[in-house]
């Protein structure tokens, strides 16, 4: 069977889906469950010039346009072609929804040069109220739309409707309209962190504003404040007919916005009173009527914001009708939003909820709005304090973001706003300081093709060039480089082009005298992540140049899954050498469609362990079993719950640890049980990785990977996965990857030692065969080489419960030839000996707890690293020599590092007394 996704509708996607979420309404809103009533177009009372009433169809009469009358929908003071009378039980809210559908057959519709629907509106009038158009038809929604919230007087009122041409209305429907339920916990809060009394208090009071408008001519920020000012000087102008609406216009927006900023930091009323007039006319002509689809909610926030800082900056010359006027829009438009007001049909800690819409754009109103209704604000304040604010805490303890790269960047920053708009009001630091750490995450995931390593859905994608764009969230590293006063981070931000189409943003937190840091090599190559996002980063190097011949790699496994846009990758392993040679190769090209909950955010898609369990049950509208870990679109909302649930399991860290150079480790470990990640089909599974920087030319890094798993039942079968762009060459028993950028080659020499290449059988599938989940073909539309690549998959020949695998890969530049490997299994443990370097792995999962010996060739001194080790002293001592020293083994980390010359060694548990203590 073969499914089909077109990659036009990534851009459809990119932030743009809020029909097929999963994150469940926390407090959705209630309509019709105290009046509904439905009024047929057939009762309504026609205009007989343009109008006339059709045969019924299904028993719904139907009303349209006469065949030689145009639509008056846009002529002024034509009568309208229907009239209904509604009278509801109460004054109130209501929802109006539609029904209509194209006549003959669609053939009147309009359609653009794809063949696709354009939207047809319907214009609808209360009584003699301002006219407001809404769509009556659309590719999204089709014939039953929902016009939106209106309020009735529970007097009997005229509903005037002015038809498109091409479509018969059915009816009109009205049901009553109940708000979010406000949480018990929230209607009983008291912030303990309010706004100060005055204004201005979004991003300044009176005492930081001093310190804003001193940093204006500073440095880098003269040039800005420069274009600021004429910018605010020139006239906007907004053209508008007072009985027509107007959809959103971000250019005027920005304009009010430069133009307040101005009077806020000069005192120009002249420019003050024009920021004022453009944005109380604009919000008073502003309708975004039931636009749904583009996900619209993120335009109505930023006129919410736009309007907060308008209405706080130029208070003083507000009148008291403009004040209420953008108090009674912006509360208005909030309604409107995804999140809902009260701010409680969606989590803030997940999901669209985490964007913008509280974090600035409602957190921006309420506390501009404090002196009004301090209500507001107890609402956003909740939301922040109590409920993101700890749970972050929780989650940053693990410097990464759960949601990606992309969507990571992209949330995090609306987060920034939240952190900066409560400092700058308070002086106060809200959220734990090891926010600041965050950013770092994507400085380790920087590739030197400018792109990232894979991790989430990533939709940071350019189509159709030869590489991908230089990956950028600049205004998330301005915010995070000035709120932790980081050069490298301010570095970042500048490397990604700054803000240019952002002004005001930049001279409110940009700091001059912090000076960006382009070199980052006073950074370790190594990034352990810690426990509640596991996994680890490794470096050769910090030469982001498309020439750089540094190797990344990267390992994941062990902490919680949190959902969403976080894929089921636990354990999943990339290597970038000039390009890919392992990684992931699934594509984000629209939200829950088949291939993306089948494939792209399933584990086949990335390089890993899967078991087959043919009776595995199947989530979240998944289709297809993997054989990877569980597929998970829940979120948890608090720490308690994602520790004590173990739907949240994805496995435990065991082992992480780096040197014993601490900025150029030459090795890097990390092991994880990641049982827990997967479903009861799997009794027991580790992943060790250990990464060798040999400081080499001609090989730089070596990769050894282990894996044991045991399955619960010996038919499951196991496949080790590895995914690479270019087809893989089969040369001497191991299989070459190769990836090439800039006409220099990087080459990954893959030996599988465990289990030998007469236990297992290797299957490799390319091209469209590799988008695929055993048997279910999804067909990828896309020029982007991962909709073309190739997948390994090992399995052992014969069924049994435990497996082992253990795979070396030597990443060599150009035609350089790996290097030759001594391998032995015994004690319990791998022994690997390459280069001037000796490893010690765990075979199994437990760690080492025996006495072992170790014999070290005749080839000069070694570099010997112990992997797996148990806690407590261990005594190392060479056999007839003089080396003789007592580690303790740190636990978490289970290493012990050394140099040593030939002979053997004796490793024993214990501390032994004639033995110098290694420090």
């Amino acid at each position: 069977m073969m499914m089909k996704v077109k990659v036009g509708f990534v851009f459809l996607i990119l932030f743009k889906i809020s029909a097929l979420t999963v994150c469940a309404q926390v407090h959705p809103y209630v309509v019709g469950d105290k009046f509904t009533k439905r009024l047929n177009a057939g009762e309504a009372q026609l205009n007989a010039k343009t109008a006339e009433k059709l045969p019924a169809m299904n028993g719904e009469s139907r009303v349209a346009l006469k065949a030689n009358v145009l639509s008056t929908i846009d002529v002024a003071n034509a009568a309208p072609d229907l009239v209904f009378v509604i009278k509801v039980p109460e004054a109130g809210t209501y929802e109006i929804a539609t029904r209509a559908v194209p006549a003959d057959n669609g053939g009147g519709l309009t359609k653009d040069g794809q063949g696709n629907v354009i939207a047809a509106y319907v214009k609808i009038q209360i009584d003699n109220q301002k006219a407001t158009k809404r769509i009556l038809y659309d590719l999204h929604q089709a014939a039953n739309q929902v016009s939106g919230k209106f309020e009735l007087n529970g007097k009997d009122q005229e509903i005037k409707v002015w038809l498109p041409k091409g479509l018969e209305l059915q009816y009109l429907e009205f049901k009553n309209y109940n708000s979010p339920e406000v949480p018990l916990k929230v209607r009983n809060y008291v912030p303990k962190i309010v706004p100060p009394a005055g204004h201005p208090r979004l991003w300044v009071t009176a005492q930081s504003l001093p310190l804003v408008r001193a940093r204006l001519t500073e440095g880098e920020n003269q040039a800005v404040w420069d274009r600021v000012g004429t910018s605010a000087k020139e006239p906007y102008k907004f053209d508008f007919n007072p009985e027509k609406e107007v959809f959103y216009q971000e250019e005027l927006e920005k304009a009010a916005q430069i133009k307040a900023f101005y009077y806020l930091m000069t005192g120009d009323k002249k420019v003050g009173q024009e920021a004022s007039r453009l944005m109380v006319n604009y919000m008073k002509m502003l309708e975004f009527g039931n636009v749904k689809y583009g996900d619209i909610t993120r335009e109505v926030g930023r006129a919410i914001y736009t309007a907060a800082l308008v209405y706080d900056w130029c208070f003083d010359l507000l009148t008291e009708k403009d004040k209420q006027l953008l108090y009674d829009k912006m509360l208005g438009l909030a309604r409107e939003m995804e999140i809902g007001w009260p701010p409680f049909m969606d989590s803030i800690i997940n999901g669209h909820g985490n964007e913008a819409q509280i974090s600035r754009d409602l957190l921006a109103m309420s506390i501009a709005l404090y002196d009004k209704n301090p209500e507001l604000y107890k609402y956003t304040s909740y939301a922040i304090l109590e409920d993101l604010v700890p749970m972050r805490k929780f989650e940053y303890e693990s410097p990464r973001h759960n949601q990606g790269v992309d969507y990571g960047a992209y949330r995090f920053g609306w987060e920034m706003y939240a952190v900066w708009l409560y400092y700058r009001m308070t002086g106060l630091s809200v959220f734990d300081d090891n926010i600041k750490s965050l950013p770092y995450y994507w400085l380790y995931m920087r590739l030197p093709d400018g792109y990232m390593l894979r991790d989430g859905d990533m939709f940071s994608v350019k189509f159709g060039a030869d590489r991908p764009l230089y990956w950028k969230q600049p205004q998330t590293m301005l915010l995070s480089s000035a709120y932790a006063n980081d050069p490298f981070i301010k570095g970042e931000s500048e490397r990604e082009g700054g803000l240019p189409d952002n002004p005001v943003l930049f001279l409110l937190v940009n700091d001059p005298k912090l000076k960006a840091d382009h070199n980052l090599n006073s950074l370790p190559l190594t990034k352990d992540f810690g426990t509640v996002l596991g996994g680890m980063v490794v470096r050769t190097g910090w030469d982001n140049s498309e020439t750089s011949k540094d190797v990344i790699a990267e390992i994941k496994g062990g902490g919680y899954m949190f959902g969403n846009h976080q894929q089921a990758d636990a354990g999943a392993l990339q290597i970038y050498h000039h390009g890919i040679q392992v990684g992931d190769i699934g594509l984000y090209l629209s939200y829950g469609s088949a291939y993306d909950y089948n494939f792209n955010k399933r584990s086949i898609a990335h390089s890993m362990m899967l078991a087959k369990d043919p009776e595995e049950p199947l989530l979240f509208r998944a289709k297809v079993r993997d054989g990877g870990t569980r597929f998970n679109q829940r979120f948890p909302l608090t720490p308690q719950e994602v520790t004590t649930d173990p739907w949240y399991d994805n496995g435990k860290v065991l082992s992480s640890d780096f040197g014993p150079s601490k900025l150029k480790p030459s090795f890097s470990y990390f092991k994880a049980d990641l049982t827990g990640a997967y479903t009861s089909k799997m009794s027991s599974y580790t992943r060790g990785f250990c990464f060798l920087n040999l400081g080499r030319a001609d090989v730089p890094a070596v990769i050894i990977l282990t894996d044991d798993m045991v399955t619960a039942k010996p038919e499951f079968q196991k496949f080790w996965q590895i995914n690479t762009l270019n087809k893989p060459e089969e040369l001497n028993g191991s299989l070459v990857l190769r990836n090439e950028l800039k006409g220099l080659v990087g080459k990954t020499y893959v030996n599988m030692l465990v289990p030998s290449a007469a236990d297992r059988v290797t299957t490799v599938l390319s091209g469209k065969n590799a988008n695929s989940t055993f048997g279910e073909k999804f067909e990828v539309n896309s020029p982007k080489a991962e909709a073309n690549a190739h997948r390994i998959m090992v399995s052992p020949k014969k069924a049994d419960k435990q497996n082992k695998f253990l795979t070396v890969f030597q990443m060599t530049e150009g035609d350089a030839k790996p290097l030759p490997l001594d391998f032995k299994e015994s004690e319990g443990r791998y022994q690997l000996i390459l280069a001037d370097r000796v490893v010690s792995m765990a075979s199994g999962s437990d760690l080492l707890q025996s006495a072992f010996t170790m014999d070290i060739p005749n080839n000069g001194t070694y570099e010997i690293a112990l992997l797996g080790m148990k806690p407590g002293f261990w005594n190392v001592k060479q056999v007839g020599g003089k080396l003789n020293f007592n580690s303790d083994v740190v636990p978490g980390k289970n290493t012990i590092i050394f140099k040593a010359e030939a002979g053997k060694y004796v490793i024993t548990p214990g501390r032994a007394y004639e033995a110098v203590d290694l420090k």
